[in-house]
């Protein structure tokens, strides 16, 4: 699977290609039939794209025979129309799932053995978990609603993260001052910091959740984040204030965590973007988005933020790890706030973030985006242009499985010789949604030199990360990276 074009779904009709400016566009599907509020790739490289039930005819049927029945939809009582389809990468084919309770809003995260697990929404999605377990792209899988389990409290406009011991912590929602797990623990365990930061819009919504390598949770909601201890459900300690306005839902910012690398004791967090505050309460379609960005260490002592400009104002951005580190910003608007039609100014133009340069010069403007419509097009990252073609590496061999803490052999070709350090990087599979996508990570493994092995093949020894804390088992796409240009990716498990 070429993981690196990122899949978007885009709502109107034209826009001009900006050819002098880094990246490429390609239309994948013309109509995917429905909108994705949410969306994830499975480890069979299938997108799995998710709207929400009670919103009447999508553009898709499904199954003959496979209509739902609801009397309280007060779209439609008898549905026959997708709500959830797949994407096959290979083919571009589209295949309707049939989802029963309304996923509004809600969340979700790849656990362990690949099943991805869904919880929350609106109406009677409210306390609803469900499954959705990949399969081959010629099979028939298909969404899973539990009966036998639900979440203690409704979660809607909640954010989940998976734990170092495979299991999901689900946090907030409108309302919903707490946290709770999956597999259930403890029901829904008191998390003040969530009421403290809520303001008169509700700006703690979708909160920001990262992972930190020391094993506890860096949470930010508002315009403040704490280091939890979601063991003890203590706050160990509170950030500065990140100036710049709200970041979350409505107001919709984006974060991620940048690159783990070296001995994976450090961990920065970035957070861009967002509306003012009251463009929401007001319906303010016209007020400008913020530009602003925040950047922290996480694991110093002392931490403070550290600031720097997009080159415009940005809502509603999706932030996307790269493999090679950097961070792809793109989609969004740069007026107005989050909302049904509460944005305008659509923000065509993607960005780059290079995490290694000096501020002042860690932005890129890229290629523009047709606007918004309902087709997925997909975007391909300068590394990938022809004339990198011959630095470009391919895994031909890869364990299936690796265990923490153990060494294990990649080889890979390439055209020309290897100059320098071949990275191999391990990207998760996250859940995106409302400009934030749950659970993105990429873990540069500690790589030897590339070794020659033989007709062009070259052999790399990987130590896979030391524990579940730098990362979480499950899988990953694993990558090689030669002077920048990263290879197709290749699906790994990593288990304890």
């Amino acid at each position: 699977m070429d993981s690196l074009s990122i899949f978007f779904l885009l709502l109107s009709l034209t826009a001009h290609a900006r050819a002098q400016l880094p990246g490429t566009w390609e239309l994948l599907v013309p109509d995917a039939g429905i909108a994705s509020m949410h969306t994830a790739v499975t480890r069979f490289n299938t997108v799995i794209l998710l709207d929400r039930t009670n919103i009447g005819p999508s553009r898709k049927f499904l199954r003959k025979g496979h209509c739902r029945f609801d009397k309280n939809d007060r779209a439609l009582k008898r549905d026959c129309y997708a709500h959830s389809v797949q994407l096959d990468l290979q083919t571009n084919q589209i295949r309707p799932l049939m989802i029963l309770t309304d996923t509004w809003c809600s969340s979700g995260q790849f656990l362990p053995d690949g099943t991805l697990l869904q919880a929350g929404g609106d109406l009677d999605g409210f306390k609803k978990i469900r499954k959705f377990e990949p399969c081959e792209p010629n099979r028939s899988c298909d969404w899973v609603e539990l009966n036998d389990v639900e979440l203690t409290e409704g979660r809607w406009y909640a954010s989940s993260q998976i734990l170092p011991d495979g299991s999901v912590i689900i946090v907030g929602g409108r309302g919903a001052n707490t946290v709770e797990y999956y597999p259930p623990r403890n029901g829904a365990v008191s998390f003040p910091f969530l009421a403290d930061v809520e303001d008169t819009q509700m700006d703690n919504l979708y909160p920001y959740v990262h992972l930190l390598p020391n094993g506890h949770l860096f949470i930010f909601a508002n315009t403040k984040s704490v280091l939890y201890d979601y063991q003890t459900n203590k706050v160990l300690k509170n950030f500065p204030p990140l100036d710049g306005g709200p970041r979350n839902y409505p107001s919709a910012g984006s974060s991620a965590m940048l690159a783990l690398h070296g001995d994976y004791s450090m961990a920065e967090i970035v957070v861009c973007g967002g509306a003012e505050y009251g463009a929401f309460l007001q319906k303010s379609t016209d007020t400008p988005a913020h530009g602003s960005c925040g950047r922290i260490v996480a694991t110093d002592p002392d931490p403070v933020w550290q600031m720097e400009d997009m080159p415009m104002g940005r809502i509603m951005g999706d932030m996307v790890m790269l493999p090679t580190g950097d961070v792809l910003i793109i989609n969004g608007a740069q007026s107005g706030t989050q909302g049904f039609e509460m944005a305008s100014d659509p923000c065509l133009y993607p960005l780059l973030y290079r995490f290694d340069q000096p501020i002042g010069l860690r932005f890129m403007t890229l290629n523009p985006e047709f606007p918004t419509e309902m087709r997925i097009e997909a975007f391909s990252p300068e590394y990938l242009s022809p004339d990198r073609a011959n630095i470009r590496p391919a895994i031909e061999m890869i364990p299936e499985t690796v265990r923490y803490g153990g060494k294990f052999d990649v080889v890979i070709t390439v055209s020309l010789p290897v100059v320098g350090i071949v990275e191999v990087n391990l990207g998760s599979a996250p859940f995106a949604t409302h400009s934030f996508s749950h659970g993105q990570r990429l873990v540069k493994l500690t790589v030897a030199s590339a070794v020659p092995d033989g007709d062009g093949r070259y052999k790399i020894v990987c130590t896979a990360p030391p524990n579940s804390a730098v990362a979480p088992p499950g899988y990953y796409m694993a990558f090689a990276v030669n002077q920048g240009v990263p290879s197709v990716a290749r699906w790994v498990h990593l288990v304890a």
